[in-house]
């Protein structure tokens, strides 16, 4: 089943974060337990070979394909759908303009204007059908606006009403900072967890999809429970360290002295 669909039908998905620019480590994170993998191009070291070559164990892994693109940089959502990503992730879209503008690199006429060359999409879903491939990339890839500035909280239902855009993708640490005016750090803020929720009751109203990135995994049942459902947890960087702790201290815990 794809993304699109899980998301649709209610399903929660998790997806692994990955900023190192390196398809092994890639492949060693599809192999886990994630249902997807995040390439990241804005904060991560990501860029568009490694997107390219990154995706391929992702897709062989039968998880789901996810990029965040840099900041304004569309053309490389559609070439990140040419390489084979199920949904696209745009930092600050703070606008109408912006979210139509994302909207249009992601899918074709007559609902955007994304240009045809999936020369590598196609083979590695294994299929040669180039009408169906059309008929059904509108549907099946996904826009996810992310939504982290008061610029995009005011602007959050127009972005909401662009044709083209499926969702919108929360960044926790950017909207504390724009929640304090600069003053405060912490995704987990309390004074701007009902404005999160806010943000998930006006998109699923909308008929929309709504998307998180979590830092603190034990606040996941109430982000679900506000109505995200694609949520990113970590990074490579968090699972190493998470792992290696484990594995030193079930080993210093049979050492005696």
């Amino acid at each position: 089943m794809s993304l699109a669909a899980r998301l649709r039908a209610g399903d929660t998905v998790f997806t692994a974060w990955s900023g190192i620019p390196d398809s092994l480590t890639v492949e060693a994170i599809a192999d886990t337990g994630f249902d997807a993998v995040t390439l990241d191009m804005q904060h991560g070291g990501h860029h568009e070979d490694s997107v390219l070559r990154g995706l391929a164990p992702v897709i062989s892994a039968q998880r789901h394909a996810i990029v965040r693109i840099p900041v304004g940089r569309f053309d490389m959502a559609s070439r990140a759908l040419d390489f084979g990503a199920e949904a696209v992730i745009a930092p600050m879209v703070n606008s109408v303009a912006d979210a139509q503008a994302f909207a249009r690199s992601m899918k074709y006429p007559p609902l955007g204007s994304r240009s045809w060359g999936p020369v590598f999409a196609m083979p590695r879903r294994h299929t040669s059908d180039s009408s169906a491939w059309l008929g059904g990339q509108n549907e099946e890839t996904l826009a996810f606006a992310m939504i982290e500035t008061r610029q995009a909280l005011d602007a959050l239902d127009g972005i909401l009403a662009v044709p083209g855009i499926d969702g919108v993708f929360v960044g926790p640490s950017d909207f504390s900072i724009a929640w304090t005016d600069g003053k405060v750090l912490d995704p987990s803020l309390s004074q701007m967890l009902d404005a999160v929720g806010e943000i998930a009751r006006r998109t699923t109203t909308a008929g929309k999809l709504a998307a998180i990135y979590i830092v603190d995994p034990k606040l996941t049942g109430r982000y679900r429970e506000m109505g995200y459902s694609l949520i990113a947890l970590g990074s490579e960087q968090r699972y190493i360290a998470m792992g290696a702790k484990a594995l030193l201290d079930d080993a210093k815990g049979t050492v005696r002295g």
